[in-house]
């Protein structure tokens, strides 16, 4: 039993050994001096800093748009490249950013905001998609939002019948697949 251990023991590292041997004959020399390049450019990604991080607009009346700024600069050692800013909702709207920015500059963009609310706390995130190590920046938008003096509450729509549950009208809804709950009138 003894012997038949020993042979297994040794067929193994035979076996081990003669891999290590491949594996180091495949190796590509091209691609060995690609990535310490760039792991040594690693820390030579942009990095970005905002004058601010969230904006608020504080009280605004129901559906007056509003508008900010935010300034970005680049303070890490290679160029800063934006390739799309985007919000949560259609309600938020950012436009005209900076694309390119050198380490040491500064660019911007602008953000409107159409406030629409019940008199409540509204905050709306915008996303930069960059070449930073994270990929993606943030900052956000917050506003509270007066009540619209011209909707109707619950009561005064009752009282005229509009919200009756014995006039209501049947809602149609789909019967396809994947489509339940869509109302197709």
């Amino acid at each position: 039993m003894k012997k038949v251990i020993l042979g297994l023991s040794a067929l193994c590292l035979i076996a081990f050994t003669s891999c290590k041997e491949d594996a180091a004959s495949k190796v590509n020399s091209e691609n060995v001096a690609l990535a310490a390049e760039r792991d040594a450019n690693a820390g030579n990604l942009p990095v970005i800093k905002f004058d601010k991080e969230t904006h608020d607009f504080g009280t605004i009346e129901n559906g007056t748009p509003v508008e900010t700024t935010f300034k970005y600069t680049n303070i890490g050692n290679s160029m800063l490249v934006v390739s799309n800013v985007k919000s949560t909702c259609g309600c938020t709207v950012p436009s005209n950013y900076t694309k390119q920015v050198a380490p040491g500059e500064t660019g911007e963009f602008t953000v409107k905001f159409n406030g629409k609310g019940n008199g409540n706390k509204v905050t709306k995130a915008v996303t930069m998609t960059t070449n930073t190590a994270k990929g993606n920046e943030q900052v956000k938008i917050t506003a509270f939002v007066e009540k619209d003096p011209n909707a109707k509450t619950p009561a005064q729509a009752t009282a005229t019948g509009t919200s009756s549950i014995l006039q209501a009208q049947p809602k149609k809804s789909s019967t396809r697949p994947g489509h339940e709950g869509h109302n197709h009138d």
